[in-house]
Formats: structure tokens, C-alpha cells, sequence
């Protein structure tokens, strides 16, 4: 069911444009499905997986659509159709930016000696700083995997685990790096990096009497044309070895979640906002493993 709160608009206009080659009817369909999916899965993950499932049905052959039932995928534990569907999103968009969840995603289907192989297939400078850092993350946890911990601890020792400054990406890594840590049985030391992951997290979220600056964006569809037949539903001929096993999931799927019906009740409110980050609280006990970002702000 879809809440009545719900609409294609609500879907980001860069996700939206993707829609393009299909019908509106079938665009809007696709829409509110991974609107819904976005909305639900941290609250329900199966539920948001559901979703995923219904707009793959009619944006089978779109990259984002893909990209969105992979992580829902990942998110319910269903690793070999995670690791199928970014593979497929890789291929459709030409995009690596997923690498860091096929890694894990090879892990979750036992293959850690794979997940490595995986990683190392990617020149690391090549890659956003952020995907570089989750790259780090999975590819030590695939070490961890195979009980080579030393080397899990040094998968992590990157100039962005800097304690003095803090990304969007920092609290994941200098936890990450606590794990290890405390592997290798530096347990004080797990416990600051605990505290200073605590600290960049809070140093990142908005307090609660921060004015927070909304940018608004033109959400209208008038300027985007669809298709008048759709050129980009269902599976492509590159999609060929992924179609039987996707419809098998598909037709698994809670029908109940397939229908669009409208519902009266409400989904959950959300909100975009872009804020500006002049500075954060001092964090301390500097790492020899720090580095330098060029536009971090710098810790006071």
C-alpha cells in the first residue's frame, strides 16, 4: 500500500530524470515504490525490500532502480542478490561507487578470499574519498574473516582516519578501526577511538537551535519528457543471466505491496536539508595514522 503522502515528486529529480525512458504512468509506478523503499529501511527492511522488488518490475533495466533493490537486498541479509543486482548496476551505469557492498556482499556469501580479489580490481584513486573509505572498511572485515588480523588493522590505517577532523564517513572508520583494535587486544586504545567516533558523530548532526539552511529545488516534472512507450522496462539482453533468478523474486514478492493503492494513513515525514559545517569540538589524543583533507573543517 502506498501512503497518501506519497508521490513520484518526492522521488530526487536526478533519480526521477533516470525514469525518463518509461512511460509516466510506469515512471510515477517506479517512483512511489522506491520512495517507499527509502522511507522504510531502517524502520521495516523487508518491508522496504517489497518495494524495491515492485519497482524493479517495471525499471528492471535502470541503473538506480537496480542500485535501490541491491541495497534493500543487502539490508534483509539476501547477500547473493545483493552481490547480483550491483553487479548489474555496475554494468548498466559503468558506475563503482557500490564497490565497498559488493565487497561485503562476497563476504556475506562466504567468500571473503573473493572480496579481496574484489577490491584490489579497482585502482583506490580512481574512487571517491568516501567509497575509498568504505572500500577500507569491507576489506578489512574480509581480513578479519580470514583471521588476519594485523593486516584488518592496516586495511583501516588510511590518511582519512584523521582524529582531528570529521567526514560524513569518519564515525563508521574510527569504529571500524576500534573493532580491530580490540582484536588485536589494544583495547584502550579501542576505547578512544570508540569516544572519538562518538564525538565526530556528534560534531556532524545539527543541534538543536541550529538554524538549518533548506536548499529548495525545482521538483517539478514539467521539464522532463517520457517516454511515450517504455524503452527501459523490465530486462535488457545484458540482463539476461540475472532475469530467471530476479522474477523468481519478483513474483515471491507480498503482492499487497505490489499493488499502488492509496492509503489514507501517513508515511513517515521526511525532510532534506544541507548544512554547512564551520568547525566541530576538539577531539583528542591525536593518531599517528592521521592525514590531511583540503576541505575539512579544522577542529577547534
Amino acid at each position: 500500500m502506498i501512503p497518501a503522502d506519497v508521490t513520484p515528486q518526492d522521488l530526487p529529480k536526478a533519480a526521477r530524470i533516470e525514469l525518463k525512458t518509461l512511460t509516466k504512468e510506469n515512471a510515477d509506478w517506479v517512483a512511489t515504490h522506491m520512495v517507499m523503499a527509502a522511507r522504510l529501511l531502517d524502520e521495516d527492511p523487508q518491508l522496504a525490500h517489497q518495494h524495491a522488488l515492485s519497482a524493479a518490475r517495471k525499471g528492471g533495466r535502470i541503473a538506480i532502480v537496480r542500485e535501490t533493490l541491491a541495497i534493500t537486498a543487502y539490508t534483509v541479509g539476501d547477500f547473493a542478490l545483493a552481490l547480483r543486482e550491483l553487479r548489474t548496476f555496475r554494468r548498466i551505469s559503468g558506475s563503482n561507487d557500490q564497490l565497498p557492498l559488493m565487497v561485503d556482499s562476497e563476504r556475506g556469501v562466504g567468500r571473503p578470499d573473493r572480496a579481496l580479489e574484489l577490491g584490489r580490481s579497482v585502482p583506490r584513486e580512481t574512487l571517491p574519498v568516501d567509497v575509498q573509505v568504505g572500500l577500507s572498511i569491507a576489506m578489512s572485515g574480509a581480513r578479519l574473516d580470514l583471521g588476519q588480523t594485523e593486516l584488518a588493522l592496516a586495511e583501516l590505517e588510511i590518511p582519512q582516519l584523521d582524529p582531528d577532523r570529521a567526514f560524513s564517513y569518519s564515525p563508521p572508520l574510527f569504529r571500524a578501526y576500534a573493532e580491530v583494535l580490540d582484536e588485536v587486544g589494544r583495547t584502550d586504545e579501542a576505547e578512544q577511538w570508540r569516544t572519538r567516533a562518538d564525538i565526530a558523530e556528534d560534531a556532524l548532526e545539527p543541534e538543536d537551535d541550529e538554524v538549518v539552511e533548506i536548499e529548495e529545488l525545482d521538483d517539478e516534472d514539467d521539464d522532463i519528457e517520457y517516454a511515450a512507450e517504455d524503452t527501459a522496462e523490465g530486462f535488457g539482453e545484458t540482463d539476461l543471466d540475472d532475469e530467471a533468478e530476479l522474477e523468481d523474486d519478483l513474483d515471491g514478492s507480498d503482492e499487497s505491496v505490489i499493488d499502488t493503492e492509496v492509503t489514507d494513513e501517513p508515511g513517515p515525514a521526511e525532510a532534506g536539508a544541507i548544512q554547512e559545517l564551520d568547525g566541530f569540538a576538539e577531539l583528542e589524543d591525536s593518531s599517528d595514522a592521521a592525514g590531511e583533507e583540503p576541505d575539512a573543517p579544522d577542529a577547534r
